[in-house]
């Protein structure tokens, strides 16, 4: 029985959950098809929540997320840890543990991480770390950087959430950096500016140059239109034109502080048929570019 009295949740405020009645793809997705971008959150009274986070994660966990990731008819994946549970990465150590070499970890942690730790991350599945340069969570640009030399001898890359319009000498920049990059949700573009924009052209030059890597995911991170997201896809056409195998494709689930509808997880798999029409090049973004870069068998 509810109660007037009872406690409310602390700290900010519970994001909305994914819809969980995932509907299948209308094509079908190929054997080895990986999800490269998902986040996957554990019971706050055994992972603690951080205590400066940006959200409160929806009461979903790792077995919703496999579920989704079944119906769509998805085999890997990689999960990346989220600020709510800061740098304790148990969350998606244990996660991967208990998915049976499905799933793959990209870390949150800082400059403080000893390289014993580093090493044991690497021997959990981890296969590099994020900056998280819009929300300024985790270790910033010149703290990856430095990160980046601890971590080469891992085989690690470094996974940047930015504004691409921020760095329209993104592709000099990283020219030199110590490990390959990747950027997450196409840079983030804005569909004001169109794909000619001086951030989005140094990223495909990135992308051109083998060094980066970016994921077709979250279009609905700056779409200024609804489902199916249409002032996206020529970005998502323009890279693939230009670097399908510096590709990768993320579901973004379960679609955190999210303004706007709740997408289904089978609608977003379909945007891959309109994003990239060719079944070769799709199976090459889907299987054999997240092989490569994650070093899924």
């Amino acid at each position: 029985m509810s109660s007037s009295h009872e406690k409310k949740p602390s700290g900010p405020p519970v994001c909305a959950g994914p819809d969980l009645k995932t509907r299948k793809p209308s094509f079908a997705l190929p054997p080895g098809a990986t999800d490269c971008h998902a986040h996957v959150f554990g019971p706050r009274g055994r992972y603690g929540y951080a205590a400066d986070r940006l959200y409160t994660p929806p009461p979903v966990f790792l077995q919703d997320y496999l579920g989704m990731l079944d119906a769509l008819g998805i085999q890997r994946a990689v999960i990346v840890q989220s600020g709510v549970h800061g740098t304790h990465n148990s969350v998606i150590v244990d996660a991967i543990a208990q998915s049976g070499g499905r799933l793959k970890g990209i870390a949150l942690i800082d400059e403080k991480i000893t390289d014993a730790g580093l090493a044991e991350l690497a021997a959990a599945g981890v296969r590099g770390f994020r900056s998280n340069l819009v929300a300024k969570t985790g270790v910033q640009f010149d703290g990856a950087r430095r990160l980046a030399q601890r971590v080469k001898r891992l085989g690690w890359h470094v996974q940047f959430l930015l504004d691409i319009e921020n760095f329209p000498d993104l592709d000099r920049v990283l020219a030199d950096f110590p490990v390959e990059v990747v950027i997450d949700h196409m840079g983030r573009p804005d569909p004001r500016r169109g794909v000619g924009a001086p951030g989005f052209q140094a990223l495909i030059g990135l992308l051109k140059s083998g060094r980066g890597w970016s994921k077709l995911s979250a279009p609905y991170r700056t779409s200024l239109q609804q489902p199916p997201y249409d002032d996206i896809t020529p970005f998502a056409h323009a890279l693939v034109a230009a670097a399908p195998d510096q590709l990768v494709w993320g579901n973004d689930w379960p679609h955190v502080m999210l303004d706007g509808p709740m997408p289904n997880d089978g609608d977003l798999a379909d945007l891959l048929a309109a994003w990239v029409p060719d079944a070769a090049v799709r199976k090459r973004i889907l299987v054999d570019n997240p092989a490569r870069l994650y070093g899924f068998k």
